[in-house]
């Protein structure tokens, strides 16, 4: 199976995302934090999620040419990370997170669809017949009552 060209090119836009949010966050997490109104910053949590954000990155980028199967192990990983970094924006709003969370809610919530989609897709894609599978089409199928 060919992995769709779309998902390919999400795992590009993915990388690029990941990369240009960790690299502020490794750099100089309490400036942009602050700047983006949280008024208290750890920076080595800060650290850390740019770290695992660079390392998502990385693997993207670097599995972008991969097969359907380095795709579909991806893909769990990113579904997992949106979804529980959806929850994790959405307790956090809720406690009273600046209006900055919101974007960042926002973010993972539209990549945690699209990653729903493409996984939704591949299972679909898996039960799809081949092209073995079918009978060609100048072959009419025999009636088994005959």
């Amino acid at each position: 199976m060919d992995v769709p060209p779309s998902l390919r090119m999400w795992f590009v836009v993915d990388a690029a995302v990941d990369f240009l949010a960790a690299a502020p966050l490794l750099a100089a997490p309490e400036l942009v934090l602050r700047r983006l109104g949280w008024t208290c910053v750890d920076p080595i949590s800060a650290r850390l999620v740019g770290a695992a954000m660079l390392a998502n990155a990385a693997a993207t980028f670097a599995g972008r040419n991969a097969g359907a199967e380095t795709y579909r192990a991806l893909l769990r990983g990113k579904l997992v990370w949106c979804v529980a970094g959806a929850a994790a924006m959405f307790v956090a709003v809720g406690s009273g997170a600046p209006s900055a969370a919101w974007v960042f809610l926002s973010t993972f919530v539209a990549f945690a669809g699209v990653w729903l989609h493409h996984a939704i897709r591949f299972r679909q894609l898996d039960g799809a017949p081949t092209r073995e599978d079918s009978t060609p089409d100048d072959v009419e199928p025999s009636d088994p009552s005959d």
